[in-house]
């Protein structure tokens, strides 16, 4: 894509006017409290969960090791997607939801900061790192775990205000 204002590029934040990828400037935006949350499910056999559960795993406390992963991914997430700008997270929480009756567990990431850029990505990304870490300390008793239904549900903060899913 190298032709000004090119319909697939008109609207992204991410591409120059001659559609190249760039990093967004935010020097000149304003520092506001921004939150976003996310969320995702991990989806396994009835046997799995019920290792999880008791905390029988081989590997020890999934949720308790899947809660750090998710805070420490947040903190990374400038260096695992190319464009995102590095941020001073103020806060970072990962909660776990056990649903018996579909034998999934729903992670759900709340992250914020005070800065001149959304928290969305370092949610989602948070979020997809502790379901991994649920299938990484699960895999040798559930190869056909399945992670879905990664999603934005809520952001505050900056330009754009309130969003909710």
């Amino acid at each position: 894509m190298t032709r000004k204002d090119s319909t697939a590029t008109q609207g992204l934040t991410h591409f120059d006017d001659a559609g190249q990828a760039h990093m967004v400037d935010v020097g000149s935006k304003a520092d506001t409290h921004r939150v976003a949350i996310a969320t995702g499910t991990i989806t396994m056999q009835p046997e799995t969960l019920a290792i999880i559960q008791s905390g029988t795993a081989k590997k020890g406390d999934v949720l308790g090791i899947a809660r750090i992963a998710a805070i420490m991914a947040s903190k990374r997430t400038s260096d695992l997607i190319p464009l995102c700008h590095p941020l001073a997270l103020t806060h970072v929480s990962a909660d776990f939801e056990v649903d018996q009756a579909a034998s999934s567990i729903r992670c759900t990431v709340r992250a914020e900061t005070a800065g001149k850029t959304g928290v969305e990505m370092e949610a989602l990304t948070a979020v997809q790192v502790g379901l991994l870490t649920i299938y990484d300390m699960c895999k040798a008793v559930d190869r056909g775990m399945v992670m879905g239904d990664v999603r934005l549900l809520e952001k505050m903060g900056g330009k754009s205000g309130h969003w909710t899913a």
